[in-house]
């Protein structure tokens, strides 16, 4: 039996996507394996597209894909085989989790996928991605398509006329899903509507509600450590100090990068429960939510110390963080897993904001947040790097998490504290 962080499945889970182009497949399956891996689930996107690319050439002619075309249909049925057998192949071994990312556009390629991925013993859950919004449909076209390799130093208006070609092609032979006898998820302009059938259990029931709050809408996500506190000052990890001068410069100086950029517009501003972040915030003159969820990793019995102070009284507790810092809990606290799992809700409804968000929170809880949206393995969340007097812009795309760092100059200025006093 598989186990994930304690919670059996009872087999790994393939989830299988169908829809034509430019509907938000791709999108949505990177998306949600981003998710499941950041909680910790084993997981695995199986693209049909780069099968084919790596075996027949990335740019052909969009006649490849006509239903009429036998040796079109046949080189599309090699990779879609191909990729199936690496996926059963995958979950075989240690994978839990294989998103199977194609079209499968017609009730027998759906039939054969279905029955081979239950053969092998895995459940299977399909996801529809339905549009009929031809505004949708224009913008993820020239978003996301032309930036692929089936059209690399292609003339982007000959590109754009090839791929509409492509997807008449699908339209002609797709068959929409007609999920009766299997577990399903249909996802309706890009999550305006969501029907499901058939969802069992809490897995699915999970990924049913991350499918919900997904959206594509553009939008600023950023994430700032609170100014400068007592506690950065002197070294000391934990604790609810206020900020120093320094720290309350830094407000100030976050006040007006925010003030430029919002202007009158709506946002939303979420900090910790601790007052060195509500600090940070105050400048701001706006309403902010202060969340539990959000306050810093919980140092346990190290709270108030420094390292080299609990290197010096608990040498044990050091080196065991030292050697495996995602999974050490502090004695009576937490560990960055923890720190993960309960950040979870608030992943949730940062997919679901529409307007932009402001976080200002803690090292820890500032790494897992940052880890998930650029894609950073569980591993690599403890050791990510969250300067203070820094604010980190993620801009969330199709395919990934566009970044910039702007380091903002404390008034009165000085030198920062560094990464000295976080339990992170």
């Amino acid at each position: 039996m598989n186990l994930i962080r304690g919670l059996p499945l009872k087999a790994p889970l393939a989830v299988v996507m169908v829809g034509l182009p430019a509907r938000g497949k791709t999108y949505t399956a990177r998306k949600l394996a981003r998710y499941l891996g950041w909680l910790g689930y084993s997981t695995r996107v199986f693209n049909v597209g780069n099968y084919r690319r790596e075996r027949f050439g990335a740019q052909v002619a969009h006649g490849f894909f006509d239903p009429d075309n036998p040796a079109g249909i046949e080189a599309r049925r090699t990779a879609a085989l191909s990729a199936l057998d690496d996926l059963i192949g995958w979950v075989s071994g240690a994978g839990q989790i294989a998103i199977y990312d194609a079209t499968n556009s017609t009730r027998d390629r759906r039939q054969m996928v279905h029955d081979r991925l239950k053969s092998a013993g895995l459940q299977v859950l399909f996801v529809e991605t339905i549009c009929d919004d031809e505004s949708v449909i224009e913008a993820n076209i020239r978003e996301t398509k032309l930036s692929n390799p089936d059209y690399l130093g292609m003339e982007p208006s000959v590109a754009v006329a090839d791929f509409r070609q492509r997807i008449a092609h699908y339209e002609r032979a797709y068959e929409p899903l007609e999920p009766e006898d299997w577990s399903a998820i249909r996802i309706i302009d890009v999550g305006r509507r969501i029907r499901v059938n058939r969802i069992r259990g809490f897995l699915m029931g999970r990924i049913v509600n991350f499918m919900m709050n997904l959206h594509i809408i553009p939008r600023p996500i950023w994430l700032t450590r609170h100014g400068e506190s007592l506690a950065n000052a002197a070294g000391t990890i934990g604790g609810d100090t206020m900020l120093t001068a320094l720290g309350a410069g830094y407000s100030k100086s976050l006040r007006d990068f925010i003030q430029a950029r919002i202007a009158g517009l709506e946002m939303s501003i979420w900090t910790s429960t601790l007052q060195r972040t509500i600090q940070t915030a105050e400048p701001l003159k706006r309403t902010t939510v202060a969340l539990r969820g959000l306050d810093e990793i919980d140092a346990g019995v190290c709270d108030g110390m420094t390292y080299a102070e609990i290197e010096a009284a608990m040498p044990a507790e050091y080196s065991a963080r030292s050697e495996d810092k995602l999974r050490y809990r502090y004695p009576r606290g937490e560990s960055y897993e923890d720190v993960i799992d309960r950040l979870e809700p608030l992943i949730i409804e940062l997919e679901r904001q529409q307007d932009p968000v402001l976080v200002v929170a803690h090292q820890a809880v500032l790494r897992a947040l940052y880890g998930y949206f650029v894609g950073r393995t569980r591993e690599e969340v403890p050791r990510l790097e969250i300067p203070l007097h820094t604010v980190i812009e993620l801009i969330p795309k199709a395919y990934g998490c566009e970044e910039k760092r702007h380091v903002l100059q404390p008034v009165p200025s000085d030198t920062a504290g560094g990464e000295t006093g976080s339990a992170g």
